[in-house]
């Protein structure tokens, strides 16, 4: 009994016409529609002609788009321009993958406000999804380049040692996921470079509705200026704290540990009044101590057991709760790497800095628009889904689009194992106004 059918025997023909490779989208580029992203592209600075046969929206629709679905290099945008589904939604056609490369280094050379704008259509968008209370999560990231753009610099590399790289600084939402604003730097600099002109135009982009309540930092970001920014705006702030030598000796002279987990691992914190070397003024300092459960007097006579943290604040609150609010940031990891592998944010696209950074901005914005799609119209289930899995399951779906009767119909594949969970989100699209 033959298990299997021979397919050699098939015959091949490239006769398909009007086929397109992402059916799965279709609710996604009316949400596109629906928001009126087209019309806030049309806001940026024109740098075309009136006449021109692509205007400057309809290219930064189309990265959009082909960030969303998957392209990873600006090449890669030529599996998109003869898709039909696509350059329908682009109005009958799609352009040439290096005019990408053109069009960006036009934006950068030609329009100098269009970094500004760009921020201003992701906050517009992300704007009504926002809590009232914000809490503003600062880190950076590596992106490593392979070449000399413009800008890039060896520095602190921890992938590819001695390599070029540039250093983004991007500060997200705590509560909802969303990234609020970011900034590309050379790779020779430092976390906290630029970074209080980068924490005062965030907060001057939300303002509008918006109340930054809290604000969290990795020890990258500490200095002087930066806590007294905080201070000064009423705002409270925990940022870890570097363990040196002068605060460990300070520590070790503290003999009242609060205790407050006596499990299998014990958890210890201390509030002291400190001042760094390069401080003005003292502030509150929280040390957190960890050990393994062992004989109470090797803990008490043997420090090497602990494990300490050190965090800086101006709020007044329990040891073990900056702690643990201070802990809930560990979630930017998983924001960057969205970012850096979904939206291919490393991915260096050309050799100009402020193109690379128009770039950065555009997939940033990608980013937005899909955590925002997820949390308005996927099911509970869904919403946890990477934009890798997202793709896989909902948008890289084969597909015809036919004209019938007056109608252009959408063909999907029959055996589409998701049918009822796309069906459920296309109609909730359906009802947005």
């Amino acid at each position: 009994m033959k298990c299997t059918i021979n397919i050699s025997p098939i015959q091949t023909e490239f006769t398909l016409k009007n086929s397109t490779s992402y059916a799965g989208s279709k609710p996604f580029l009316v949400f596109l529609e629906k928001i009126k992203l087209f019309y806030a592209f049309e806001q940026v600075g024109c740098a075309k002609k009136p006449n021109s046969l692509f205007s400057m929206s309809r290219i930064l629709m189309y990265l959009i788009v082909g960030w969303l679905l998957g392209c990873e290099r600006l090449f890669h945008f030529r599996s998109l321009q003869n898709d039909t589904l696509i350059r329908r939604f682009l109005g009958g056609k799609c352009p040439h993958y290096s005019l990408l490369y053109k069009e960006l280094g036009r934006l950068a050379n030609t329009v100098p406000t269009v970094r500004d704008d760009l921020r201003r259509i992701n906050q517009q968008l992300i704007s009504p999804h926002l809590p009232s209370e914000l809490v503003l999560d600062f880190d950076s990231t590596v992106n490593t380049v392979f070449g000399n753009q413009e800008g890039a610099a060896v520095g602190v590399n921890p992938h590819k040692p001695g390599r070029k790289s540039y250093h983004p600084v991007m500060v997200y939402e705590g509560k909802s996921r969303f990234c609020l604003n970011a900034m590309l730097r050379p790779g020779n600099t430092h976390s906290s470079t630029d970074i209080l002109t980068f924490a005062k135009e965030t907060l001057k982009l939300v303002a509008n509705g918006h109340a930054v309540k809290y604000v969290r930092f990795d020890k990258g970001f500490g200095g002087e200026e930066f806590y007294r920014f905080w201070e000064d705006v009423k705002i409270g702030y925990v940022g870890k704290l570097k363990w040196t030598k002068r605060l460990q000796a300070e520590v070790a002279n503290c003999r009242y540990w609060k205790r407050f987990i006596n499990e299998d691992i014990i958890i210890e914190g201390i509030t002291l009044v400190y001042q760094a070397t390069s401080w003005k003024n003292p502030r509150f300092v929280v040390v957190i101590r960890k050990a393994h459960r062992q004989d109470e007097d090797q803990l008490q006579f043997y420090d090497f057991l602990w494990e300490y943290e050190a965090m800086v604040t101006n709020l007044a609150w329990e040891p073990i709760d900056i702690w643990r609010f201070y802990n809930q940031r560990a979630c930017m990891e998983n924001y960057i790497k969205e970012a850096k592998h979904g939206f291919s944010m490393e991915a260096i696209s050309t050799s100009s800095f402020v193109a690379n950074e128009i770039d950065l901005l555009l997939k940033l914005l990608a980013y937005n628009l899909f955590e925002r799609f997820k949390a308005g119209f996927c099911d509970p289930v869904h919403r946890g889904f990477t934009i890798q899995r997202f793709r896989r399951d909902f948008l890289h779906v084969t597909g015809i689009l036919i004209t019938h009767s007056r109608k252009v119909i959408l063909k999907m594949a029959e055996p589409f194992h998701n049918r009822q969970s796309w069906e459920r989100i296309a109609n909730k699209v359906a009802l947005l106004i």
